[in-house]
């Protein structure tokens, strides 16, 4: 074989379908939920590139390595297109066709995804996601008569969680709770940071391990914070080592065939201080207003008025560093937001039964003020009929959590 023999794509189905986070049943329904986008805007296909795009439709989650991936999905076809070095995996692990394609030439991938759907069609794409070289050589490849970006209504989709998803999600937040515990466990003056967190990973995963036997285990991890280093949500973990009095800030993230939950608390060491004390129990305070506000019917940004009007009353609302919640489903720490679905100031969206939110305020205070540290508590909240259902056990506050 030539160079220029080689083909661009070809379909290599190595093995036996492996079962997925869920039924056929599951993934024909969202892509039914697809096609009903796609019929309402008139599209001939979607070309979804983005990580959450293509795991919610077709169950297969990629490691991109600087490599483009994607899932067309027509009126008949779910297909996804990956690249050479995955070799089967992407047929196993998806609902549907797969193609790969191979990177002797560039832009290989926009060739197989137009032996799907052909040239000069009206096609969706994920706007949010697109970068301005990849839609280039979708034009160039493609002749679109159209590009229109679906990522909107696609997200929408998603905020919805299925009986299937919410199951799910339930399981995440119960090893999310046994990584807390282990974290517990693991906590003692001089032990460092890391080997708190790893404590708390290696128990998550053998959890998920006996739990899903059938799953692909990547991407679970744990924030364990102290001191100073309580001050960001998401700083990363340090060979601190922990001294009697510090701020300890628990996060625990499990992944299942990526879903994303977590279990975040503030704890002590040794003993509280009066003014760290009096920060705590305000933002527990906070915690508690907010979830009896999460019910059917209620904005996001009413919540987020409610809770900023209790942090000012007490002169507190300054330190307060982000939005109240987040949306749960396909989430990591590098893919899958659900924007519209958080609790801020400029969401407008109506909490319906079946979303799944997070209540989880935080608190800052710098060095060098009474109280100095990062304060947090979250708890995952599934909005029912008439209210919601805390799927989040372990404690929070000071009575449980001075270690």
């Amino acid at each position: 074989m030539t160079q220029h023999d080689r083909p661009a794509f070809y379909r290599f189905h190595n093995g036996e379908k492996a079962p997925l986070p869920f039924a056929p049943a599951e993934y024909d329904a969202r892509l039914a939920g697809l096609r009903t986008i796609l019929g309402a805007e008139g599209l001939d296909a979607a070309v979804l590139t983005s990580m959450h795009g293509i795991a919610y439709y077709s169950g297969f989650l990629y490691c991109s390595f600087g490599r483009p991936y994607a899932l067309v999905v027509t009126a008949t076809d779910c297909v996804t297109i990956s690249a050479g070095i995955d070799a089967g995996q992407p047929w196993r692990r998806s609902h549907g066709d797969a193609i790969t394609y191979t990177d002797w030439a560039r832009d290989n991938i926009w060739r197989a995804v137009a032996s799907v759907t052909g040239t000069g069609k009206r096609l969706g794409i994920e706007g949010d996601h697109l970068t301005r070289t990849v839609e280039a050589a979708m034009e160039a490849l493609l002749s679109p008569a159209a590009l229109v970006p679906i990522h909107v209504q696609s997200m929408r989709q998603r905020m919805s969680k299925s009986p299937a998803e919410i199951a799910l999600i339930r399981e995440g937040a119960r090893v999310a709770d046994l990584g807390g515990e282990a974290i517990r466990a693991a906590i003692r003056e001089g032990v460092r940071e890391i080997d708190v967190a790893m404590a708390g990973r290696d128990a998550m995963e053998a959890e998920i391990a006996r739990a899903f036997p059938d799953a692909e285990y990547r991407d679970t991890w744990v924030w364990f914070q102290s001191g100073l280093n309580t001050d960001g949500a998401h700083n990363p973990v340090t060979a601190r080592r922990l001294q009697h009095g510090d701020i300890l800030s628990l996060n625990t993230f499990p992944m299942i065939s990526g879903y994303y939950t977590a279990l975040e608390r503030t704890l002590f060491l040794g003993a509280v201080d009066p003014a760290s004390l009096k920060i705590w129990e305000a933002n527990v305070a906070t915690h508690e207003l907010g979830l009896s506000l999460l019910k059917p019917g209620v904005s996001c940004a009413e919540v987020t008025a409610e809770l900023n009007a209790f942090l000012a009353e007490r002169d507190l609302l300054q330190y307060r560093t982000f939005g109240y919640g987040h949306s749960f489903g396909v989430l990591s720490h590098y893919y899958g937001r659900e924007a519209g679905l958080e609790l801020r100031e400029d969401i407008d969206t109506v909490l319906e039964p079946g979303m799944v939110v997070s209540m989880e305020p935080m608190l800052t205070l710098p060095e060098g003020t009474p109280g100095a540290g990062g304060y947090r508590e979250h708890d995952i909240l599934l909005i029912t009929g008439d209210g919601n259902e805390n799927l989040t056990g372990f404690p929070y506050g000071p009575e449980k959590n001075v270690i």
